[in-house]
């Protein structure tokens, strides 16, 4: 492994100057400055972080702390916030927790362990205690979720307005009965979805019903699949369905071509978030489109300034990014009578 000796040798200049060179001191000419950083690079010279972090410095490394990176949102912040990191010369260190508050402290752990210079996290739905202590040591942004107990730093989307609007959007066609299918109410997103579609429903005169509403596990296509199957063999089927996360909505329609659905004659379809195959999916998915590249950019940003320039305080920030509704083939007003079908 080269050393700072290997490049002194080699420009015959003291350990201790080519220490500060590298460190960027004050002490040290410009033109010093840059012939030893081309040796360092022409002898293949890496920093050692370790010794660094061992006498208190943080390291290059941000903690991307996600759910679950086959969800397209998910997958596109890690995107987005991996090049804005490298561009900054930080590294960005993904990390699935499962929606486990156990796998979530486990990586914490780890991530303060190593002294990572800060923390990005879409919380489980309930963090561990030792999970809010480790980041309450850590610069740390909270990302589409949020949970009180990790401060009010939060970069999301309005997702009470957008389950407005998709459901108002089939009010609109003439649906009353209109099946929602989203996450759990123990997550704040689940919780401000499901109040979107109730409250669109009330505006509207239309009261609410439990047998139309099935929530479970926002990442689980299974769940939503199953939960089609169970609607539409109610003794009186939904004419639609308004989908509240990214999963599900693929499960849906997986599940609806399976079952010979057709899509919007005898059930409209409003999806969640706008994957590149909805738009040619059957007659086109009609969906809530949701700004999730530019949400992962403005957090990243606000994120690096803030570990480049670390404030006196911890004031909260808030971020809310707006959806709208993309109307394509998969929904209509509803036929005079809808066909009732079975699994």
């Amino acid at each position: 492994m080269v050393t700072t000796k290997d490049i002194a040798a080699h420009l015959q200049l003291s350990v201790s100057t080519v220490g500060r060179a590298l460190a960027d001191d004050g002490r040290i000419s410009e033109q010093t400055k840059v012939r030893v950083r081309q040796a360092a690079s022409e002898l293949g010279y890496v920093g050692n972080r370790a010794a660094r972090m061992m006498r208190g410095a943080s390291s290059n490394v941000v903690g991307l702390v996600i759910p679950d990176v086959r969800n397209s949102f998910y997958s596109t912040i890690a995107h987005e916030l991996s090049a804005i990191m490298a561009g900054e010369e930080y590294q960005l260190m993904l990390a699935e927790t499962f929606d486990d508050r156990l796998i979530e402290r486990r990586h914490l752990r780890e991530l303060s362990a190593s002294h990572a210079a800060g923390v990005v996290i879409a919380p489980t739905p309930s963090p561990h205690g030792d999970s809010v202590n480790l980041l309450r040591g850590m610069p740390h942004v909270q990302l589409l979720r949020r949970h009180a107990s990790l401060g009010g730093q939060w970069f999301g989307l309005d997702d009470q307005r957008a389950l407005q609007d998709a459901t108002a959007h089939l009010l609109e066609l003439g649906h009353t009965r209109i099946a929602y299918i989203g996450a759990s109410e123990d997550l704040p997103t689940g919780r401000e979805r499901l109040e979107g579609y109730s409250q669109a429903l009330i505006a509207e005169g239309v009261s609410p019903s439990s047998d139309l509403v099935e929530l479970g596990p926002p990442a689980s296509p299974e769940h939503a699949q199953e939960a089609l199957r169970r609607l539409l063999n109610r003794p009186t089927p939904p004419t639609a369905v308004v989908l509240g996360s990214v999963q599900h909505t693929v499960g849906v329609l997986d599940a609806a071509l399976e079952m010979g659905v057709e899509v919007p004659h005898e059930l409209s379809l409003v999806g969640f978030g706008d994957q590149s195959g909805f738009s040619w999916w059957g007659p086109g998915l009609t969906t809530i489109s949701l700004p999730i590249g530019d949400v992962a950019t403005s957090c990243g940003l606000w994120f690096i300034r803030r570990l480049n320039n670390p404030p006196t305080g911890n004031d909260p920030y808030e971020s809310v990014s707006a959806g709208w509704l993309v109307a394509r083939g998969s929904t209509a007003a509803p036929r005079a009578e809808t066909r009732k079908r079975s699994a």
